[in-house]
């Protein structure tokens, strides 16, 4: 774990409050915190503050995750958010809260905002399932249930890191040259790649055996974060015939630290992307339920070249799936869905050559890519904006190189 960035407090306005877990040389235990520009603060002892709020304990902001503080109803996440705004609103100084409760953004650490016990990885970019498959395949083309439902596969949370947590190469088998016409080999990922993504956070759970409508999905998410599902290339691409991914995604799977609030975003709503045929009706949704979040990769190193320096930039409401459905999907067969649950967007991208999520999306057969895959060293920054006062910071990590096996 590492001290977040400077440089993101346009993201933390009135409007946004977003929550996480901080600890600090004055606060060592982790704790529930809100950021205000570059100001985080200490929502354990503010308890003069939020008194009052129906349903919320006096110790539930004093916890080391979010769990059970996202577990309440959003009415209640609404309250608090509310309570925050009023008293910032009057007090943009915050000299008014208690001592020793703010501190800069500099002096704390973050630490992972929820306990995860279900990951999900959708699939809901067109561009990019489209993009992928002419990597891999040479031809343009959409796995059989895309436009039917949002795919996915269970991703590892014991994989789950925060925002400034170093990602090591991971070690696996591959293909030294074409798929199934090559030798396989052990050793160092050798093409190793990042994806930018979107993903929900379940905040009231949803029992075993019990289903929602896409329309009921939001009652069920208590906010949203930016999420890094790194991935090794050449390990997936081995081990996914006939099966999904397994090594391949399991190096680490960076999260945001701030858990933007579905209140926060409700002014960032827009059209839903238009559908080429019908969809179920549990998959219905308002129309109006895509979320307008521009979001942003770049990747630099110390030792990397202006040749080298890659810039994406996408748009959450470009998918063809929305989170809202992707809950809802993941609910129908009767699994339940629990706090602190994750399911995430899959790769964003766009249509154009500058809005590739991923970097396998360049590796077209016959096209020269503008860079190859990621070098040791190299740093990843997703960054997601919606509007004046609310964004989601950064969510960064840097490739170190593999360890021997015996290390």
């Amino acid at each position: 774990m590492a001290p977040p960035l400077p440089g993101y407090s346009s993201h933390f306005g009135l409007d946004n409050i977003p929550f996480g877990i901080a600890s600090s040389d004055l606060h060592p235990a982790p704790v529930c915190a809100t950021r205000f520009k570059d100001s985080v603060i200490f929502l354990d002892k503010l308890d003069n503050f939020l008194e009052g709020i129906q349903d919320l304990r006096q110790d539930v902001l004093a916890y080391s995750m979010l769990n059970a503080f996202a577990a309440l109803p959003n009415a209640t996440h609404r309250a608090v958010r509310e309570r925050l705004q009023s008293v910032i609103r009057e007090d943009e100084e915050l000299q008014s809260l208690p001592t020793g409760t703010v501190e800069p953004i500099g002096a704390v650490t973050m630490h992972l905002p929820v306990g995860t016990g279900d990951f999900t990885d959708m699939s809901c970019s067109t561009h990019h399932a489209q993009n992928a498959s002419e990597a891999m395949t040479g031809k343009r083309s959409l796995p059989p249930a895309f436009l039917h439902m949002p795919i996915g596969y269970a991703g590892r949370c014991s994989s789950l890191d925060i925002s400034g947590t170093p990602v090591e190469r991971p070690l696996g088998q591959y293909w030294t040259g074409k798929p199934g016409e090559s030798d396989v080999v052990f050793g160092p990922c050798k093409k190793m790649d990042y994806e930018l993504e979107l993903a929900a956070v379940i905040g009231k759970p949803l029992q075993r055996k019990q289903r929602l409508l896409a329309s009921q999905a939001e009652e069920h998410i208590f906010g949203y974060v930016l999420l890094n599902d790194w991935s090794a290339r050449d390990i997936q691409g081995f081990e996914m015939i006939p099966l999904g991914p397994l090594n391949g995604k399991n190096a680490g799977t960076t999260l945001s630290p701030w858990v933007v609030t579905t209140d926060a975003l409700n002014a960032y709503r827009t059209a839903s992307p238009p559908r080429t045929q019908k969809v179920m009706p549990y998959l219905a949704d308002s129309g109006n339920a895509a979320l307008d979040i521009k979001l942003e990769v770049r990747v630099s190193s110390p030792n990397t070249t202006t040749e080298r320096e890659f810039t994406c930039h996408s748009n959450s409401s470009w998918m063809y799936w929305t989170l809202a459905q992707c809950v809802a999907h993941q609910a129908i067969g009767g699994c339940g869905l629990r706090t602190g649950d994750l399911i995430a967007t899959g790769t964003v991208s766009g249509a154009e050559s500058n809005e590739h999520g991923c970097l396998m999306e360049y590796m077209k057969q016959g096209k020269q890519p503008p860079r190859g895959y990621l070098e040791d060293g190299e740093t990843v920054i997703l960054s997601g904006y919606c509007g004046e006062g609310v964004g989601f910071g950064e969510c960064v990590a840097t490739l170190t190189p593999a360890r021997d096996l015996e290390s």
